[in-house]
């Protein structure tokens, strides 16, 4: 059983979590090209595929956490210092998403879609910053999911 969890842990993340940092990471570049083109349909269009793709992907993500607790609760090292930080990492970076950078998304779609104010070149660098945090955050969880400082197991 304790390989399924992991197996369905790891395919979850990679199949929910890679889609959101991509995305993310996508979306600011495109709000610019969208406001450059004016009132281009195609261009808003781009932006807005990708935040649904951040919205969906995100809540298709909360079964990672689900599946990692079962799986570190039937590998017995819920106590384990790295898994504490893994957990404390993923919570700031899914605060991150969902307090921050969706809704600065959103925002942005919305001064898209309206045509004014003018969506602000610091508003997408604050975005395209943000996003980057999230991604480290999830590096860094992933570090910690392989490396295991501690472990017994050679990795």
């Amino acid at each position: 059983m304790t390989k399924f969890l992991l197996a369905v842990h790891v395919l979850v993340a990679i199949v929910a979590i890679g889609p959101v940092t991509v995305a993310a990471s996508m979306l600011p570049a495109a709000a610019r090209r969208a406001q450059a083109a004016g009132p281009d349909a195609s261009s808003i269009a781009t932006v807005r595929l990708l935040h649904r793709i951040c919205r969906v992907y995100a809540a298709i993500a909360l079964a990672v956490p689900v599946f990692g607790f079962a799986t570190a609760s039937s590998l017995g090292v819920l106590g384990d210092t790295w898994l504490i930080v893994s957990i404390v990492l993923t919570a700031v970076a899914a605060g991150v998403l969902a307090l921050l950078v969706l809704p600065r998304q959103d925002a942005l779609l919305t001064q898209l879609d309206e045509g004014s104010p003018p969506v602000e070149r610091s508003a997408t660098a604050r975005l395209a910053m943000l996003t980057g945090i999230f991604n480290l955050l999830w590096a860094a969880v992933t570090v910690l999911m392989i490396v295991r400082p501690g472990s017994t197991t050679g990795a």
